[in-house]
């Protein structure tokens, strides 16, 4: 266990960042989901728009690297194009 008053503080900053930072990885996990499971062009248009932002955040705030976010944007806008 810490014996610092600060490492104390870090302890519970971190896990309050860590809880943070799964929620928003959850919440874009669940947005993908849905968006791919649309048949709808205009819907699954609308719906990329929004997941790009959130997969951009996270890559923004290092929850996901920069080059997985740019692969994940990538493989939805070829579905979304893919949609007749």
């Amino acid at each position: 266990m810490a014996n610092h008053k600060s490492a104390l503080k870090r302890i519970r900053a971190n896990e309050a960042k860590r809880l943070r930072n799964r929620y928003q990885a959850k919440t874009t996990r669940t947005f993908i989901k849905r968006l791919k499971s649309t048949t709808d062009k205009a819907e699954a248009q609308e719906l990329f728009q929004k997941v790009s932002g959130m997969i951009d955040k996270l890559a923004k705030k290092n929850i996901i690297h920069r080059n997985n976010a740019s692969n994940k944007k990538s493989k939805l806008a070829k579905f979304v194009n893919s949609i007749a």
